[in-house]
């Protein structure tokens, strides 16, 4: 029998190697710019509304939520500039199971600061639209009925 070492090759072939490079220069150029893209459309949002004569304006700084919306993206942009050189380093050096791993760690948190902060805008924005009165009520229930599981928590 052949061992796994043999039936799995240690280096992959060039042309799968470039693509892969490729692959991930050109995901990292998109995720930068649409980061970036979303920071910029937010910093810069200004809107005013009148009410009883009176002007209120609206900024994402107001908001608790739309800033950390707006840093996860400008912190996620630049992470991931950061992350494109290294793959130019890598790239020129040879890219390691290793080196893909930190490469994976690093989407990983960025993918999931950049979701959170999606979230959080999301909600406030739907909350503005529509209003909270439901999530009251969900909340009343979901606080009964984790105090009556909880009853029967023997300590």
């Amino acid at each position: 029998m052949e061992s796994t070492e043999a039936k799995f090759p240690q280096n992959p072939p060039l042309k799968t190697h470039k693509l892969v490079l490729g692959a991930q220069i050109c995901l990292r150029i998109v995720a930068i710019a649409t980061a970036l893209a979303a920071t910029w459309v937010i910093v810069t949002s200004k809107q005013t509304v009148v009410v009883f004569g009176l002007q209120f304006y609206a900024r994402y700084s107001y908001s608790s939520a739309l800033r950390f919306f707006a840093f996860a993206n400008a912190f996620a942009c630049g992470f991931t500039s950061l992350s494109l050189l290294f793959v130019f380093f890598f790239g020129h050096h040879g890219l390691t199971p290793s080196n893909y791993y930190l490469l994976f760690l690093h989407d990983l948190f960025m993918m999931s600061l950049v979701l959170s902060g999606v979230a959080a805008g999301t909600a406030i924005g739907y909350i503005g639209r529509y209003g909270n009165s439901h999530a009251v009520i969900c909340l009343m229930v979901l606080t009964i009925i984790s105090a009556s599981k909880a009853r029967h928590i023997k300590v």
